[in-house]
């Protein structure tokens, strides 16, 4: 008997422990300013994950879409979007679409977001209508990134209110560091008012220009400001990956042996090996 309790005991504490293997990491990858490189670091780091075998849903949460299309879903197959997720109630797994990735899924983006924000003033609870949306219906993948709008609205905020921390890019320019003080002074609140486990996972530096004595000063001033916080993984200013969009394709598929591809690859290590997953 004491036999099969011990056994017992192992097998329960087994399927904890492959409980808690299963159980996603919901990453919100965010800057309240466009143009730093958000939905690239979005859709391409979630391709490298997906490429060393990790199971990844993108979700879509901007008005313009461009991961959606940057995953190569046309917006004429985009039937069921992130929006009805969020203001119809329509489960998530009903919105999960395949892309051509292996191990990499997408709930894609409407224009019909934009007017969500106005919609949800009047909603009960329109903090969480994400989390309680994806609530339950994300246990098959490991990693979920969704990919914010570049403001910090009622969207961003069901973002930060679903996830487990946030990503954020940072384009190596003047006014980087105060625009990233905003964005760590609205996690704090959020994390105070609504999610009190919310984090900054990191700060990736994006559109780094080597050449431009710039980038190196701000880049040190980050470092300086967020130490670890700051990957040591840098995405440089590429060609092939202002291109990629336009092709339908994550650049690791554009163009796998470019440089970004490479430092995007070289992220997702970094992350891996950062949370203690070996990449």
């Amino acid at each position: 008997m004491v036999d099969d309790l011990v056994e017992r005991s192992e097998d329960q504490a087994a399927q904890a422990v492959a409980g808690r293997k299963r159980r996603p990491r919901v990453i919100a990858v965010a800057n309240q300013k466009g143009g730093v490189g958000k939905t690239t670091t979005a859709v391409n780091l979630a391709t490298a994950l997906a490429a060393a075998r990790k199971s990844v849903l993108v979700i879509d949460f901007d008005p313009q879409g461009n991961a959606s299309t940057g995953l190569g879903v046309g917006r004429s197959v985009r039937k069921t979007t992130s929006y009805n997720v969020l203001m119809d109630g329509i489960p998530l797994d009903r919105a999960v679409m395949p892309t051509a990735i292996p191990g990499l899924s997408i709930v894609t983006s409407s224009v019909h977001l934009a007017g969500a924000e106005l919609e949800l003033v009047e909603r009960e609870k329109r903090e969480f209508r994400l989390k309680n949306a994806i609530h339950g219906c994300i246990a098959d993948f490991e990693y979920v990134l969704i990919d914010c709008p570049p403001s910090l609205n009622l969207l961003t905020l069901n973002a930060f209110c679903a996830a487990d921390a946030v990503l954020v890019p940072l384009q190596v320019e003047f006014y980087a560091l105060e625009g990233l003080s905003h964005l760590v002074s609205t996690i704090e609140r959020v994390r105070r008012a609504f999610n009190p486990t919310l984090e900054i996972l990191g700060v990736v530096l994006t559109m780094f220009d080597k050449r431009n004595n710039l980038s190196e000063m701000v880049a040190a001033d980050v470092r300086a400001h967020f130490g670890a916080k700051v990957y040591q993984t840098i995405i440089p200013r590429n060609v092939r990956v202002s291109e990629a969009p336009s092709h339908g394709k994550p650049v690791l598929l554009y163009d796998w042996r470019c440089p970004g591809s490479q430092a995007y690859i070289h992220l997702a290590s970094e992350i891996l090996k950062r949370e203690g997953i070996a990449a």
